[in-house]
């Protein structure tokens, strides 16, 4: 069988956005001297996390982004990294913080979330997040549904009145996936582990986004001939939550995994850096 469903790539968008903030962090730095700093924070010696971390810094520096990085134990507690976060945040040099996560199980992840400075919130993990992605106030977005409205966008896939289905309900990928689709006036429905018919529900939407974490999970006889398909998953063996196979007969477009969604991630990290280092400067009492 041949495929049916046309490939939304990300890299090539992405690559023109990470362009886009390298030139205005240059700008920044020649007219203010200040140059963009994203500090990145790792708890504990998970190698996949590790392997993140040092592609987004190296992403950083080639975007004349400086990168400060932050290793602390596994052992570290959730006041001990709250404290650090804190000092992050008033720190003037530092202008955006991102805290890899998942965290080790004992440490209190949305405390260590809330005591990043909104400001400086540059993967849009805070509550304060959320609620301007709810609320459609000024603020950082979640960088992985940022990515994918971005996305989208430059496919021209019509949201007005389409009706999107988030599979997964993580605070900082399904929820406020489900909030920006809302705010560009789709019809939103969320399904997550305990929801019933799950296939069913899915087979109503013209978009489908996978956020679950779980390999080949959404099949293709799941999909509404046409849909256009979502992948924010990423498994071991480089498989995304979608049967990718499968849903290429059904679907009208399908994000690759790797190559789809994650590269937006990263683009849309760096260019929120670049946010918030003009504002933070433009803050700054000029003498």
């Amino acid at each position: 069988m041949t495929e049916t469903a046309r490939l939304m790539v990300g890299t090539h968008l992405a690559a023109e956005m990470v362009a886009n903030a390298a030139e205005r962090a240059k700008k920044l730095q020649d007219e203010t001297g200040v140059q963009p700093c994203l500090a990145t924070v790792l708890v504990g010696d998970d190698p996949a996390s590790a392997t993140y971390v040092r592609m987004k810094q190296n992403r950083s520096k080639k975007a004349g982004i400086g990168s400060l990085s932050v290793v602390l134990p596994a052992e570290t507690t959730t006041e001990e990294l709250v404290a650090e976060l804190g000092k992050l945040s008033a720190d003037p040099a530092v202008h955006g913080i991102l805290l890899q996560h998942p965290v080790p199980g004992h440490i209190d992840e949305r405390a260590a979330f809330e005591a990043i400075d909104p400001g400086k919130d540059v993967d849009g993990v805070t509550m304060h997040a959320f609620a301007a992605m709810a609320f459609g106030e000024p603020g950082f977005v979640s960088c992985t549904p940022g990515g994918i409205l971005r996305l989208l966008q430059a496919y021209d896939v019509p949201l007005e009145g389409a009706h999107a289905v988030v599979i997964g309900r993580s605070p900082i990928l399904g929820k406020p996936a489900g909030m920006l689709l809302l705010a560009s006036n789709a019809t939103v429905t969320y399904t997550h582990s305990k929801t019933r018919d799950l296939a069913g529900i899915v087979r109503t939407a013209d978009i489908v986004v996978a956020a679950v974490g779980r390999a080949n999970f959404v099949r293709g006889d799941w999909l509404k001939p046409g849909a256009v398909v979502i992948d924010a998953g990423y498994n071991e063996g480089n498989v995304g939550d979608v049967h990718y196979e499968e849903a290429t007969q059904v679907a009208s477009l399908i994000t690759p995994v790797p190559g789809g969604v994650g590269p937006m991630t990263i683009a849309l990290l760096l260019e929120q850096t670049v946010d918030a280092a003009e504002a933070q400067t433009a803050r700054i009492p000029r003498r």
